[in-house]
């Protein structure tokens, strides 16, 4: 294998990635564009080795050749895989990334009681907003976790939520009762269901709706945006589910899927020397 490189100093496409509990999202992003997104199941069993195919076969789907790509980006919030993944990136395309984590530049003040706690993917989520909506900002993510960040108008990370994802209450919920079905997240007919299948699709799509309106409202009151002066936030929802509930959300609400890969973009170009 090549010597390893932390290519630092050089611009251009990276690849990015973001370990999450259910899956691994990688992406390839260049100056200007994420180039493409694709997900992977995250697995405690599998080895670098394992990891480092699945991440090739990925590039050649999109005929991107390992030596293009000039850097690489971590973020996870799977403590157990990091030296893993990190493995299988320097086996796939023979660079060291970049790890989300403490000491590296984000640009973002977080005031928090215990900054370091705070997840890598909700920061990074914060930081892509910033740079491409402004503050303040509420930040919808959801995946295995539902979680809300705030960015208040002076650009500092105030605080957030965490709520129990779509798919682990409905997984709970089926694995909990003798006699209710899985199911598919597709929209019912109506917010009424006239037979068991379609009740428990209202009340995971409008139910999780009506959660996510019911939680901005709350914030929105509680931060006094849009009174006395103070700007309206502006709200952005990512993650593998938003697409199936922000439709049904009665907020103003923006679907940007590809917010943690821009986020992971920025951060790297905040670490790269020179800049």
């Amino acid at each position: 294998m090549a010597e390893l490189k932390l290519r630092k100093n050089e611009k251009g496409m990276i690849l990015a990635i973001d370990m999450g509990n259910t899956n691994i999202v990688i992406g390839c992003v260049d100056d200007k564009k994420v180039l493409f997104e694709e997900r992977l199941s995250t697995d405690y069993s599998k080895t670098e080795l394992e990891y480092a195919i699945g991440f090739k076969t990925v590039l050649e789907i999109y005929n991107i050749n390992s030596d293009d790509i000039k850097g690489a980006i971590i973020s996870s919030v799977v403590p157990q895989l990091v030296n893993i993944i990190k493995a299988a990136v320097e086996k796939t395309v023979g660079i060291t990334p970049l790890m989300v984590g403490p000491g590296i530049k984000t640009g973002l003040n977080i005031l928090m009681d215990q900054p370091r706690q705070v997840g890598t993917d909700m920061i990074v989520d914060a930081v892509a907003t910033l740079n491409g909506y402004g503050a303040p900002a509420i930040i919808i993510d959801m995946g295995t976790a539902t979680t809300i960040s705030v960015v208040d108008e002076k650009e500092n990370y105030i605080g957030g939520v965490i709520l129990p994802g779509i798919r682990v209450s409905v997984d709970s919920l089926v694995s909990r009762t003798a006699q209710l079905p899985r199911i598919s997240l597709d929209t019912p007919k109506s917010v009424m269901g006239k037979n068991t299948i379609d009740c428990m699709k209202s009340g995971v799509i409008y139910g999780n709706a009506s959660c996510i309106d019911g939680m901005l409202d709350r914030i929105i009151e509680a931060n006094g945006f849009g009174v006395n002066g103070k700007p309206e936030a502006k709200v952005i929802a990512t993650g593998g589910l938003a697409k199936v509930i922000v439709p049904h959300c009665k907020h103003n609400i923006h679907i940007d899927a590809e917010l943690l890969l821009k986020g992971l973009r920025i951060i790297y170009d905040k670490n790269v020397e020179g800049n």
